[in-house]
C-alpha cells in the first residue's frame, strides 16, 4: 500500500484497491515517512509506552519476592502471602507500599504462588453409567415425583414427572398422592403412546422400589418394567446428578405451571398441566427424532404381577467405607480397595448372578468388572 501511494495513486484509490479506510493508510504512510521499505518497522504495535505509568516498577517487585522468600523460610507465623508481606513492608518501612490486592496480581505475575488452580473436568455424556445410554443407543426415561404442594381449600398435591434423556420427552401427572397402581397406569399409558425405552430410571422411593424392610422384594413398579422388556434402574441414594434430567423438569413445571396460575380444583391444574406438557413436547419435537428410536408397545401384552421375572435389574450404589454395597436389602463385598465409590450393579435374574461395575466420571468410558456374586432371587407369590 505504501509503495502503491509512493508510485503516484491517490491514497482513496488504494483504501478502496485493498478494501480497507483511509485512515489505515494514513497511519502507515506516516509510520514509514521517507525511510526505505525495507528499513520501515511494520510491527502492529500500541501507541502507547511499552510500561503503563501505574505499573510497580520492577525493583520494587524484586522487593516484595525477596520478602516473601525471607518470610517463607524466617517466619515464626509461617505466613508469606500478600497480606504478610504488605504488613512487613510497611513495619520496615517501605516507602509506596502497593495494596495488597497489587501485592496478590504481583506474585501471580511473577508464578510466586503456590497455590493450584481447580482442574475442571468435562462433563460426562448423558447416561454415563450405561453404556448403551451414553453411546446413543438406547433411550432412558426418568421418574420422579413432586411433593409438598396444596390447593387452597383443597387437597395436597404430588406429581408424578417423567422425560427421556436424550429426546426429551416429558410427561406430569398431577394426583392427590402418588401410589405404586397410579405410577403403573401412568408408564402403560405413557409407553402406549410413545413407545418403549430400553431402561427406566426411578429413585430409591418404596413406590417405585418396593418395601425397604424385607430381603429381595421386586416391586410392582419394577415387575411392569421386566414384563415389557424395559430395564429397570434405580438411581443412587442422595447422589447428584443422575436424576438431573427430571428434577430440572420438575422445577420448570412448579415455575412454568403451579406458581403462574391460581387452581381451584386439581382438575384446573391438570389441565394447566396438559398444555404445558403438549407446548413443551412440540417445542421439542426435532429433539426426538435425533433420540435412540423407541419399541413400539406390544398389543398381546397383558398385566400379570405374578409372572416369573425375566431380565435385569440395575441399583447405582456407592460403596462403604469397606467396599460394600446394599441392594435388595442385603449387602455384597465388592473389593476393599475399591470404597466410597460408584458401582453399577446388574442382577442378571435369567443368568441368577450379580456382575459388579467399577463407575468413575472422570472416565466415563472404562467401567471393569469387579465381581460376580451368584444370586437366586426366591420365588415367593406376589401380594398385589
Amino acid at each position: 500500500m505504501v509503495a502503491a501511494v509512493r508510485d503516484g495513486e491517490s491514497e482513496r484509490s488504494v483504501a478502496r484497491e485493498h478494501g480497507t479506510s483511509l485512515s489505515t493508510i494514513q497511519f502507515w504512510m506516516q509510520r514509514a515517512q521517507d525511510l526505505p521499505l525495507d528499513e520501515v518497522d511494520w510491527r502492529d504495535h500500541p501507541s502507547g509506552p511499552r510500561q503503563p505509568a501505574n505499573r510497580t516498577p520492577r525493583e520494587m517487585e524484586d522487593v516484595i519476592l525477596q520478602t516473601r522468600r525471607e518470610l517463607r523460610e524466617q517466619s515464626d507465623l509461617g505466613e508469606y502471602g500478600a497480606a504478610a508481606i504488605y504488613r512487613t513492608l510497611v513495619a520496615r518501612p517501605v516507602p509506596d507500599v502497593p495494596a495488597v490486592r497489587t501485592l496478590g496480581r504481583i506474585l501471580e505475575r511473577r508464578g510466586a504462588l503456590d497455590g493450584k488452580r481447580r482442574i475442571r473436568h468435562p462433563a460426562p455424556p448423558r447416561g454415563w453409567y450405561l453404556s448403551e445410554v451414553a453411546n446413543r443407543r438406547a433411550e432412558l426415561d426418568q421418574f420422579d415425583g413432586v411433593e409438598g404442594l396444596v390447593i387452597q381449600d383443597g387437597p395436597e398435591v404430588e406429581v408424578l414427572t417423567a422425560v427421556s434423556l436424550h429426546g426429551g420427552l416429558v410427561a406430569a401427572w398431577p394426583t392427590t398422592g402418588i401410589t405404586a397402581e397410579i405410577v403403573r397406569k401412568s408408564l402403560m399409558a405413557h409407553w402406549r403412546e410413545f413407545g418403549l425405552p430400553a431402561y427406566a430410571q426411578f429413585d430409591n422411593d418404596t413406590v417405585f422400589q418396593g418395601p425397604h424392610q424385607h430381603l429381595d422384594v421386586v416391586g410392582s413398579v419394577t415387575r411392569v418394567c421386566l414384563s415389557l422388556g424395559v430395564t429397570p434402574v434405580f438411581a443412587p441414594v442422595c447422589e447428584f446428578g443422575f436424576q438431573a434430567a427430571d428434577e430440572s423438569f420438575n422445577g420448570r413445571w412448579q415455575a412454568k405451571v403451579w406458581a403462574r396460575f391460581h387452581y381451584a380444583t386439581l382438575d384446573d391444574l391438570c389441565a394447566q398441566s396438559c398444555k404445558y406438557v403438549a407446548a413443551h413436547r412440540q417445542r421439542t419435537a426435532v429433539r426426538r427424532e435425533q433420540a435412540p428410536p423407541r419399541r413400539p408397545f406390544p398389543n398381546d401384552w397383558t398385566l400379570n404381577l405374578r409372572a416369573p421375572l425375566q431380565g435385569q435389574i440395575i441399583y447405582i450404589r456407592r460403596t462403604s467405607d469397606h467396599g460394600v454395597a446394599t441392594l435388595l436389602g442385603r449387602t455384597f463385598e465388592i473389593q476393599p480397595q475399591w470404597v466410597h465409590r460408584l458401582v453399577r450393579c446388574e442382577v442378571d435374574l435369567n443368568r441368577k448372578e450379580i456382575r459388579f461395575y467399577a463407575l468413575r466420571r472422570r472416565a466415563p468410558q472404562e467401567q471393569p468388572l469387579l465381581k460376580t456374586v451368584a444370586y437366586e432371587l426366591p420365588q415367593r407369590r406376589f401380594r398385589e
